[in-house]
């Protein structure tokens, strides 16, 4: 690495030594900036070129110098012919101003070591293209060594030193007088300029009068750098000494002729002897043979053979050259025509830009880049030229690689971002937007590019948002996603709510759903769909629209819409929409085919998710649920859908104790559960915690007694043991009687009973009384074993359903209790007391809060029979239905004992006692 390192050291300490010494002390250094060695030109090939830079406007420059070390090897003498001749060369070219002349940029300055002046940007000299690397740098630059001539920029290099020919010959009356490939400089434009003017020959006449050239005779003792170019000299010049505008013209073939042969002229020339070389020059001069010419074009060969011809007079002038057939092709007259664009008006600028795009691909793209293209972004300074230029400098750039593109191109184009007006600007950019994208750099991008985007999409004009808007999609792939997110996007959604324009709201709903899978799905559930439902118009087209974005949202692999939204936003919103008036029969249908596929999903992922919680359960329900021994069978329940309990908390609520002290604690599932899951998991937990938090009902146990059905009756024991049953079986010891079947049981009365309404009901001892029918009925379960009694360990929703049941048989007896402890109570000095009187009676038994709650016994024991029966004074709709724990299935019952009898038999006895 460090010998690398030293390598680079060396040469550019080398270059810049040999930079540094060639112009050290110029005084051109003062201004200028001198670069490298590029190339080399003027008479003998004695000028080194280098590229520069002016210190001042960084205006970029060559730098022609002279090194006088070239000559230390002359007598004084000769060094100051040499020194003057090259002076008077430049002094000329400075003074002369043509557009075919090289464009001197700041005159020579001499200094002890050295001649430099500067000019317009060059590339090389015609010699070097054509081969001739004298005084070049080496390596020779590969740019140069590779350089190879285009058709189209022969013929028209050609026709640029005729008309600079013309210019000497009849504007300035001089003769140029070593016309010669290495005094033709190509500019960085490709480009060819006349230099050399070392051994011009101005008219002798006044202006007006016909010009008149003395010609010195050839010295051939002079130095090389002091005499013309011979190879390339009219035969009139050493075999007559004279001269005149044709001689320049005999040099015109000569460089014709060694273009189209790899830079050899038609005659080599001995120097040494240059008079036997003219002679023996002239006599081939007189019978020119065509093979000669044979490399030529054969448009051409004619032509030249005329500029080469002995006789002056037959030479055809610089003028009538300009205007020979060879040099009408399209590329040549298109070149010419961007030379000459300063004299043309608007007018026929914008016919010839609009035609342009025709010729520029039948060119070679170095002749377009370096020709055409700084011709075409020269009149972006003329905003009403830009709509004309601009397309031709982006199908320029087409053609360009991403450093052409950003090295020749972007700069120019910078400040036409920034262009408003005219609004054609706008709509060319937007329609070349995967161009300017992708060859862009980042930084430029996000700086010039997307804002006029932006710009664009808040334009006044309706024609720019929607061409915007239908083009964005096309390169949105193209755009960094935080520049979507953050200012495109919004951009399109304030365009669709604030514009009167129903085809700019249609296309910014199309824009979105096309550039829907560009974003995360997240972005799109967050700001997207909600946007939807801010849009206020309804139009079908709008409506369609809005469906499209449903659409490609749910369906789209990447994105897709959650169940949840579905069913509380999307699904809302879509039939909302999927019934306005404006919808025809197809739009419709188009909505509920999303709608039901929306709905299918939904359903397929929450039944899903539901089966897979349900095995969880069982599976968990498996792992709690205790040995069979430990419980009877009556008080396993088997599952079932309604049971709610037991999905969530297994099995505590149905295999509790029998006297209804709570059972062991649930064990919650260990699943994965959503957040309201859990919520209503915990809810329901603690409820249950504060209902076995409750003192539980203790019923109380009846010894049987040992008496027997074959006994004759005791009707007053029975009376008392009746009496006490009804009282004390209010909600523990007896199982209640099943209702007759399509008997509905409503709430039991809070009040007394009065007013009846509805069917009598007859409870056996009384009367037949009435009861206020209730709007809400409360269904009974039939009768047995441990079916009331003792609170459940566990709540769920109360099923206050009807329930008919078959009635049992009321024949069906029991064995009574012993009451023969009570005969003393009865004796005759004793009031008599009627039933009435003696049916309110408290219940012996503990005194509970439940009993006090649902009212006396008496009521609460009395058999319903063909009629409902409500609350009095309650509203219907509320009563103990609306109680959580009034269930009958929360309210185990002991196993009757086996001597107490039905209270269907308590009727029959009272019946036998009473008539």
């Amino acid at each position: 690495m460090e010998s690398m390192l030293n390598k680079l050291k060396s040469t550019v300490t080398k270059v810049t030594a040999d930079v540094t010494s060639a112009v050290m002390g110029n005084p051109v250094t003062r201004e200028f900036e001198v670069g490298r060695h590029i190339a080399s030109g003027g008479p003998g090939m004695c000028w080194r070129i280098y590229n520069g830079t002016k210190k001042s406007t960084k205006q970029e420059v060559a730098v022609f110098v002279f090194d006088k070390k070239m000559i230390d090897k002359y007598q004084k003498f000769e060094k100051d012919q040499i020194i003057d001749s090259l002076k008077k060369g430049v002094q000329q070219l400075t003074r002369l101003r043509h557009p075919r002349l090289l464009t001197v940029q700041h005159p020579l300055e001499e200094s002890r070591d050295c001649l430099a002046f500067c000019t317009e940007p060059v590339f090389a000299s015609l010699s070097n293209v054509l081969g001739q690397w004298d005084n070049l740098p080496s390596p020779v630059p590969t740019d140069i060594k590779e350089y190879k001539l285009y058709d189209v920029e022969t013929k028209y290099g050609l026709l640029q030193i005729s008309e600079g020919l013309s210019f000497l010959h009849s504007g300035v009356k001089m003769v140029h007088g070593n016309l010669c490939p290495e005094n033709i400089i190509l500019n960085k434009s490709g480009a060819w300029k006349i230099m050399g003017f070392d051994f011009s020959i101005s008219s002798t006449n006044p202006s007006d009068a016909e010009p008149k050239y003395t010609c010195k005779e050839w010295e051939p003792n002079l130095p090389p750098l002091c005499l013309p170019n011979p190879e390339y000299l009219a035969p009139e010049y050493i075999l007559s000494v004279s001269c005149d505008s044709a001689s320049d013209m005999y040099s015109l073939g000569v460089i014709m002729h060694a273009v189209f042969n790899e830079g050899k002229p038609v005659f080599p020339v001995n120097k040494h002897d240059i008079f036997k070389s003219f002679s023996r020059q002239l006599d081939q001069l007189s019978n020119i043979s065509p093979a000669l010419l044979n490399k030529l074009p054969e448009e051409v060969r004619d032509h030249v053979k005329m500029l080469l011809s002995v006789t002056p007079t037959v030479r055809p002038d610089a003028d009538q050259m300009t205007k020979i057939p060879f040099f009408d092709d399209v590329g040549a007259v298109t070149l010419q025509y961007f030379d000459s664009l300063f004299q043309r008006d608007n007018l026929q600028k914008s016919q010839f830009y609009k035609s342009l795009p025709k010729v520029l691909p039948k060119l070679p793209k170095r002749v377009v880049v370096y020709r055409i293209l700084p011709s075409l972004t020269s009149e972006f300074v003329n905003p009403d030229m830009v709509p004309f230029v601009l397309p031709n400098v982006l199908l320029i750039a087409e053609e360009c690689t991403k450093d052409e593109y950003i090295r020749l191109i972007l700069p120019d184009l910078t400040p036409v971002f920034k262009q408003q007006e005219p609004v054609q600007i706008l709509l060319i950019f937007l329609q070349k937007m995967d161009l300017l994208l992708t060859k862009t750099p980042a930084e430029d991008i996000k700086n010039s590019v997307l804002p006029m985007v932006y710009r664009a999409l808040e334009a006044p004009s309706v024609q720019i948002q929607e061409l915007c808007l239908n083009i964005i999609p096309t390169f949105a792939n193209l755009i960094e996603y935080p520049s979507m997110k953050n200012s495109l996007i919004p951009r399109i959604k304030s365009a669709c709510l604030q514009t009167s324009s129903l085809a700019v709201r249609v296309n910014s709903l199309v824009c979105l759903g096309k550039i829907l899978e560009y974003l995360d799905k997240w972005f799109v559930i967050d700001e997207i769909l909600p946007f939807l439902q801010q849009i206020p118009s309804r139009e079908p087209a709008v409506l369609m629209g809005i469906l499209g974005i449903y659409k490609c949202t749910f369906t789209h692999k990447k994105l897709g819409i959650p169940k949840e939204h579905l069913a509380s936003k999307s699904l809302p919103h879509l039939v909302s929409l999927s019934i306005d008036n404006n919808l025809n029969l197809n739009q419709f249908n188009s909505f509920m085919v999303v709608i039901r596929d929306m709905l299918s999903r939904m359903e397929a992922e929450h039944k899903t998710k539901l089966e897979q919680l349900h095995v969880m359960q069982e599976q968990q329900r498996s792992i709690n649920i205790s040995s069979p021994g430990s419980q009877s069978e009556e008080t396993k329940s088997p599952l079932s859908s309604g049971n709610q309990i037991d999905d969530i908390f297994g099995s505590t609520g149905v295999n509790g104790k029998e006297n209804g002290s709570s059972a062991t604690a649930p064990q919650p599932n260990r699943m994965s559960l959503t957040l309201e899951e859990k919520q209503r998991l915990a809810k329901e937990q603690e409820q249950a915690a504060k209902l076995r938090s409750q003192q539980p009902l203790a019923p109380q146990t009846i010894k049987p007694a040992s008496t027997t059905n074959a006994q004759t009756k005791d009707l007053t024991h029975s009376l008392l043991n009746n009496m006490t049953s009804l009282n004390s079986l209010s909600l523990a010891n007896t199982p209640r009687p099943a209702p007759v079947q399509g008997t509905t049981i409503s709430a039991y009365p809070s009040t007394p009973m009065v007013a009846s309404i509805g069917a009598p009901v007859s409870n056996g001892f009384n009367p037949p009384m009435g009861f206020q029918a209730g709007g809400m009925g409360m269904g009974m379960r039939p009768t047995g074993p441990n079916t009331y009694g003792g609170m459940a360990t566990t709540t769920s929703t109360p099923n206050f359903g009807a329930l008919t049941q078959n009635q049992g048989p009321l024949g069906q007896t029991n064995k009574g209790p012993d009451m023969s402890a009570l005969d003393n109570l009865f004796t005759a000095s004793k009031p008599k007391v009627t039933l009435n009187q003696m049916g309110p009676m408290a219940p012996p038994g503990p005194n509970t809060p439940w009993l006090n709650q649902y009212g006396s016994a008496q009521n609460a024991q009395t058999q319903m029979q063909g009629a409902p029966v409500g609350m009095g004074g309650v509203q219907s709709g509320f009563g103990m239905q609306a109680n959580p724990f009034f269930s009958p299935q929360n309210f185990p019952q002991p196993t009757a004992a086996p001597g107490l009898k039905h209270s269907a038999s308590v009727n029959n006895d009272l019946k036998d006692l009473f008539g």
